[in-house]
């Protein structure tokens, strides 16, 4: 379960048209493709956490990029693609979504401008006339009506292409509270089919030819019609901390702290703050350069750049991140720079996330709908994981100094093995007393009905050779603890270690450890010895003792060599902690199984003791 969450929205970085781009005049639109057009410089980062490895990036300007790439790194978390479900290609609508609203129908746009009921209702509660009236860029309208409205104080009222009303005014002339004011009685007559998605108050400063707008931009949003994942969050006691323009887009709803910003530079030194401060909950962030400065102006050197500022700020908040934090980093829509329009993309966005539960490659595919992300949110901060109740208990066995057979792990790994033989071993294992049965994975559930909580049920996975993907591991290890193994012997990826990559298979066992535990399950690490250096197995009997598994065995039984009274000697000088070892393979006679204990083996794996 995450402690904390830091969802980060690059505002309008979309990945592809959606299915249904072509019905909001899209097709064809892809500001992943813009950006990398621009250059080949690598996105380190974003490659790491994924963005290069979402299945369907077959825009020809993507593959280009890749092939220019000296090395890509691979994913070290979660990656895919999610598509919309809401009717709206606009921030508010991206966002609401995020969080648990579909809405069926788009926030009006207003392309010829505002009708005239509209604006006498703004004259009658201001009491200033209008200036301007139509879709208009931020900074020209300033330039073409600033004169008349310092001369006249008439409001400058304009839209875009998104579903917004915007109100400019020069600070002299209308002071930033008063302007706030106006656009907050704007907001309350906005509604029913006027109800715009947001009311913008753009304050500038300057004089003629040199008017200039000011970072005190406040956005007054549409109420979302329902509660959302962030109302939730926050009744059930959870910090909600809103970067940049989240508040705005939730009307205040759901948020415990704000955080207003100028731009991606400020906004990534707050995300950078939140992560040295310890709270319980969301950190919710917005990075909007890329939509406001570069996507709306077809400025993809522009959208580059932001790109490559974010891309250097993600090392950094990767390596911050705490065991318990959850990394998300997502987009509300898309902005094609590379297109004629100025508008919103209707296109999908990537979801990449790496933290808590998500720290090993794992290909999302494309999930439906932006709610997808807030699901994660929640499961992250509120999951329990319940371990299972084996029968006999966990590590419950007691070994008899005196009968060999209790230190025994009874074994039947052939590939010829049957359920017949399986119910035979459980059989023998049960009368001799011994510590468990160690069976193939696909014996396991009727392994568990055979014993009907007589002995504890022991698998295997990455088994013989440990070369699987962690993920796969991973899988194999949590589907055989619900189907009843309380004790799981995993093989080390041997590759990796013998490639100097100890960091990576210390990770695997880490993961590996608390996925079994979180089963309730003991984990036993097996590093087959045969294959090893005096030095390596010093080496692995280190990465073990950190990792938090619970038993270190030789060997599987299939290598050119089984346990040796030198190397279990050797483990027992050199582990640490609670570690404890398992000899296995080739311990055919009780003598030999003794001397194993006499050198520090507390599990004994065989297959033919007893006999």
């Amino acid at each position: 379960m995450a402690k904390r969450v830091f969802l980060i929205v690059l505002d309008s970085f979309g990945i592809g048209e959606a299915p249904d781009a072509a019905e909001f005049g899209d097709s064809g639109s892809n500001t992943l493709a813009a950006v990398l057009s621009y250059s080949d410089a690598p996105f380190t980062n974003l490659a790491r956490m994924g963005l290069l490895s979402i299945d369907g990036e077959n825009d020809a300007r993507i593959t280009a990029y890749k092939r220019a790439q000296q090395c890509l790194p691979p994913p070290i978390g979660s990656y895919g693609r999610v598509r919309e479900l809401s009717r709206g290609k606009d921030s508010t609508v991206g966002h609401w979504e995020m969080c648990g609203i579909i809405s069926e129908a788009p926030q009006p746009t207003y392309p010829n401008g505002f009708p005239d009921k509209i604006l006498n209702q703004i004259k009658q509660i201001t009491g200033r006339d209008i200036l301007c009236n139509r879709p208009y860029s931020g900074t020209d309208v300033i330039r073409d009506y600033g004169d008349e409205h310092v001369a006249t104080g008439s409001l400058i009222v304009y839209t875009s292409a998104d579903s917004v009303l915007q109100v400019a005014a020069h600070e002299d002339v209308i002071p930033v509270d008063e302007l706030y004011r106006i656009c907050g009685g704007i907001r309350e007559i906005m509604t029913d089919d006027n109800a715009v998605g947001r009311v913008i108050a753009r304050p500038f400063t300057g004089t003629s030819g040199n008017y200039t707008r000011t970072p005190r931009r406040h956005d007054f949003s549409l109420p979302a019609p329902s509660s959302t994942a962030l109302d939730a969050l926050k009744v059930e006691g959870f910090d909600v901390i809103s970067i940049g323009k989240i508040s705005d887009l939730f009307a205040g709803r759901g948020i415990t702290e704000t955080y207003p910003t100028h731009g991606n530079t400020e906004g990534i030194a707050r995300i950078k703050e939140m992560m040295n401060r310890d709270f319980t909950g969301l950190c919710f962030a917005n990075l909007v350069d890329f939509d406001m400065l570069y996507g709306h102006r077809n400025n993809i050197e522009g959208y580059a750049l932001a790109m490559h500022e974010f891309d250097s700020a993600l090392g950094d908040i990767i390596s911050s991140l705490k065991d318990d934090d959850l990394l998300m980093i997502t987009a509300d829509h898309g902005c094609d720079p590379s297109t004629a329009s100025t508008d919103h993309s209707r296109e999908c966005i990537p979801l990449l996330m790496f933290g808590d539960n998500h720290r090993v490659a794992h290909n999302l595919g494309e999930l439906i709908g932006f709610g997808n992300i807030s699901d994660y949110v929640i499961n992250a901060l509120m999951e329990r994981r319940e371990p299972h109740i084996y029968e006999p208990e966990t590590d419950s066995h007691k070994t008899v100094p005196s009968d060999i057979m209790s230190y025994v792990d009874l074994t039947n790994l052939k590939v010829t093995a049957t359920k017949k033989d399986i119910e035979t071993l459980i059989t023998k294992a049960v009368s001799e007393g011994c510590a468990s049965v160690c069976i193939p994975p696909c014996f396991v559930p009727e392994a568990k009905q055979i014993s009907a909580g007589r002995i504890a049920i022991c698998t295997v996975i990455g088994f013989p050779n440990g070369y699987q993907t962690t993920a796969a591991k991973l899988f194999e290890a949590a589907d055989a603890c619900d189907n009843g193994a309380s004790e799981i012997d995993m093989v080390i990826n041997t590759c990796f270690l013998k490639s100097h990559l100890t960091a990576q298979v210390q990770n695997e066992i880490e993961l590996i450890a608390q996925v079994v535990h979180d089963k309730g399950a003991i984990l036993k690490v097996i590093i087959e010895t045969c294959n090893l250096s005096r030095d390596e197995i010093s080496d692995m009997c280190k990465i073990v003792s950190e990792s938090g598994a619970d038993f270190i065995k030789t060997s599987t039984g299939f290598g050119s060599e089984g346990a040796t009274v030198e190397n279990v000697r050797l483990m027992a000088e050199e582990c640490s902690g609670n570690i404890r070892i398992k000899a296995a393979g080739g311990i055919r006679t009780r003598d030999t199984a003794a001397a194993m204990i006499e050198a520090g083996a507390s599990r004994i794996g065989a297959s033919k003791l007893g006999d």
